[in-house]
């Protein structure tokens, strides 16, 4: 089995190579279907060489180019706790006059019981199962693959379950830890090899994690050192880069516009992206965690 981390968008999506086919977990931002063309072609793949595409939710920055994708050939599998689902982001879209969206045919998806993905993932000859992780969104799912590759979609993150313990998220991780994953793939995030004290526990996991991000510096702006940015400075700067990311930019772009260093714009995208509604003062105390 292989992995591959396509980087086209910001949103990580993933094209995982099993012994009889290959599965492709999200896609991106509605106007990457080219950028995607490149990157997989890039990597040696064709779209062609794709037989299935599974969404770890439907929020625009996961289904964005599903369809152009799947009208290539690749089907969209859908499993029963998604399906009322499929469209709940067509309006944003609507909103935005994206005319590069292409909204999901639900003739041609292929709808599956949550209970048989397994079964479903033998077809492509890779061994792991399906799981219903909600919290970030209610038909948010994570793929765990019997190696222990674990893929989360937009669960909220490790470092972050200070903030969630005794929710359906900090659930969710002490159910998915108890399976002992080796590796966790975000869909925004960095990805996150787990040391072995972690022990299974959503409490020592989280402090491998914390720990591997020791001596970052999360408010570097402007090539300054963090303790030379005001609490000024850092909402100002946080609300440019949000209203690029809505505009659908890329990290880069973002960076020569605004002038943030690219770590700082990542970790902005990323907590924007995965808490819907957050506030710019929120995304500061989420990135602060992050960085002890």
């Amino acid at each position: 089995m292989k992995i591959t981390e396509l980087k086209y968008s910001q949103t990580n999506t993933y094209l995982i190579l099993g012994e009889k086919g290959s599965l492709l977990l999200d896609t991106g931002w509605a106007g990457t279907f080219p950028d995607f063309c490149r990157c997989i072609g890039e990597a040696g793949v064709k779209i062609s060489d794709i037989n299935m595409i599974l969404i770890s939710h439907y929020h625009p920055d996961h289904i964005g180019i599903a369809q152009e994708i799947a009208d290539n050939g690749p089907v969209i599998a859908v499993c029963d706790i998604q399906k009322s689902f499929i469209h709940s982001s067509d309006h944003i879209f609507e909103k935005e006059n994206r005319k590069d969206y292409k909204p999901i045919d639900d003739s041609k998806i292929r709808l599956f019981d949550i209970s048989e993905g397994r079964r479903l993932l033998d077809e492509l000859g890779i061994s792991g199962e399906i799981i219903h992780t909600p919290g970030h969104s209610d038909d948010s799912i994570s793929l765990l693959l019997d190696s222990g590759e674990l893929f989360v979609g937009d669960l909220n993150p490790l470092y972050e379950l200070e903030l969630h313990k005794g929710t359906v998220i900090g659930d969710n991780w002490d159910k998915l830890l108890a399976r002992k994953p080796k590796v966790i793939y975000y869909g925004h995030a960095k990805t996150f090899f787990i040391t072995g004290d972690a022990g299974g526990s959503a409490s020592s996991a989280e402090r491998c994690e914390s720990g591997s991000d020791t001596g970052r510096r999360p408010f570097g702006l402007f090539g300054k050192r963090p303790e030379h940015n005001t609490l000024s400075e850092k909402e100002d700067l946080v609300g440019k880069i949000i209203k690029h990311i809505d505009k659908g930019y890329g990290i880069d772009h973002i960076c020569r516009k605004t002038g943030a260093d690219k770590e700082f714009v990542g970790d902005v995208m990323r907590m924007y992206l995965t808490h819907p509604g957050v506030s710019v003062q929120g995304i500061l105390d989420r990135i602060e965690i992050k960085g002890r």
